[in-house]
């Protein structure tokens, strides 16, 4: 397992702006060739936008964008004609195969955080598309088949709790919100592993409730 934390993750975005930006992998002028991506994970962007401050619209092609909603509400509108309100516990995903264009902004009054994944495609192009699910379940893990990959949503609301990591070729872990255990770690906000081959891993909620999300990937 290797465990990168919080504070380790590039800087970016334009605070002056209200906009600002964590990166978990090389991104813009933050380039790190040992630190590309973790199988189809290309990109784990925690992005935090006041009130009003957003990203205007601009391009996208041959990425699987999934974001996750931690506080606030994210307006989305795309080239395809969609436009949406994604909110906490909401699950966005826009395909941008060969091409879209998008914008992605904070129009309520409160601050906004949300969390957005980037995963390569198995086969580039095609057209895009959008889906939006709304309040997923722990139980219910959400498929991304174009990237051989699938997101579970774990939640742990007691002290001891615990939540199996499912067996794969490799997982990939971000802790959303609380304090968690997986083997010796001990994981908060914005710390993520990457396990490769690892059998019979377990989440042990240590400071609830918490919240992770768990890609599951194919080799």
């Amino acid at each position: 397992m290797n465990t990168r934390r919080a504070d380790e993750r590039y800087p970016g975005g334009d605070p002056s702006a209200g906009i600002s930006s964590f990166h978990a992998f090389s991104f813009g002028a933050h380039y790190d060739p040992d630190n590309i991506r973790f199988g189809a994970v290309i990109a784990c962007n925690e992005e935090r936008l006041a009130p009003g401050a957003g990203f205007d619209e601009h391009p996208h092609s041959h990425t699987e964008i999934v974001t996750w909603v931690v506080e606030g509400e994210l307006t989305h509108r795309d080239t395809t004609g969609h436009e949406t309100v994604v909110r906490p516990g909401d699950v966005q995903r826009l395909s941008a195969a060969g091409g879209v264009r998008h914008v992605e902004r904070n129009d309520g009054t409160g601050p906004l955080t949300f969390v957005q994944m980037w995963l390569a495609p198995l086969d580039p192009g095609g057209d895009p598309a959008y889906e939006i699910v709304r309040g997923i379940a722990d139980s219910t893990p959400y498929a991304v088949p174009e990237a051989g990959a699938m997101l579970h949503v774990r939640r742990l609301t007691a002290p001891g709790e615990r939540a199996e990591v499912p067996d794969a070729p490799r997982a990939y872990l971000h802790v959303v919100r609380g304090t968690v255990r997986v083997g010796p770690h001990e994981l908060g906000p914005g710390d993520s592993v990457r396990a490769e081959d690892e059998k019979g891993l377990e989440l042990v909620g240590t400071a609830v409730p918490a919240e992770v999300l768990v890609w599951e990937l194919a080799d």
